[in-house]
């Protein structure tokens, strides 16, 4: 069975050291050192891990960051390198659900951060199993946007989404639809079809969960 959650996270980590602790990421205001704090407070921290998407838990959980970014930069990525056995999302039974479509954004995160960069040419598999991620996430994130949606991974399947109204259509490879749907719409290469000021507000929308 592929572990694209290995490979992801492999890929990731050697991005990191290559880039070195200030390159930009796709996140605004965050560095690569900044964001592979972010990844082992995820995984190592799980008493303020909440408040990456607790709002009442966010202020606790962001100076936790910010002092493991504090450390050397090596080491932080030595460590994103190799999860803990006991993380509740890195040990060997929840690794591939919790941390296939976690490392692949934000290993994108640095490559699309870098000019000149173009999309991966995804393993089938990979793309079929963002695309069962993507599936949910789209019921998700577009559950109240004012237009019917129809989400469309060609090849991959499809989803009807929305409050109804205006039709639109959003079609992309399973990949680049996980990178919309997950708010960074500026850099995935998708199409909108439809109206413009609904296809417009779909692009300016605040997708991330």
């Amino acid at each position: 069975m592929p572990r694209y959650a290995r490979s992801e996270r492999e890929a990731l980590a050697d991005l990191l050291l290559e880039m070195g602790p200030d390159a930009p990421t796709v996140n605004e205001g965050w560095n690569t050192r900044d964001l592979a704090a972010h990844l082992l407070v995820r995984e190592r921290r799980p008493d303020v891990a909440g408040g990456i998407l607790l709002p009442p838990l966010r202020r606790y959980a962001e100076a936790v960051r910010r002092r493991v970014a504090a450390g050397p930069y090596a080491e932080l990525v030595a460590r994103v390198r190799r999860p803990p056995v006991w993380s509740p999302v890195s040990n060997p039974l929840t690794d591939e659900l919790a941390n296939t479509v976690e490392f692949f954004i934000h290993h994108e995160d640095v490559r699309r951060a870098r000019p000149g960069w173009l999309p991966r040419d995804l393993p089938a598999g990979l793309q079929a199993t963002l695309w069962k991620r993507g599936a949910l996430l789209a019921r998700l994130a577009l559950r109240r946007f004012p237009a019917a949606l129809l989400v469309q991974a060609p090849g991959y399947g499809e989803v009807a989404v929305g409050r109804g109204g205006e039709r639109l259509r959003l079609v992309g490879a399973p990949g680049e639809l996980i990178l919309f749907l997950s708010g960074r719409q500026r850099v995935s290469r998708v199409q909108v079809d439809g109206p413009a000021a609904p296809a417009e507000r779909l692009r300016a929308a605040d997708l991330g969960l």
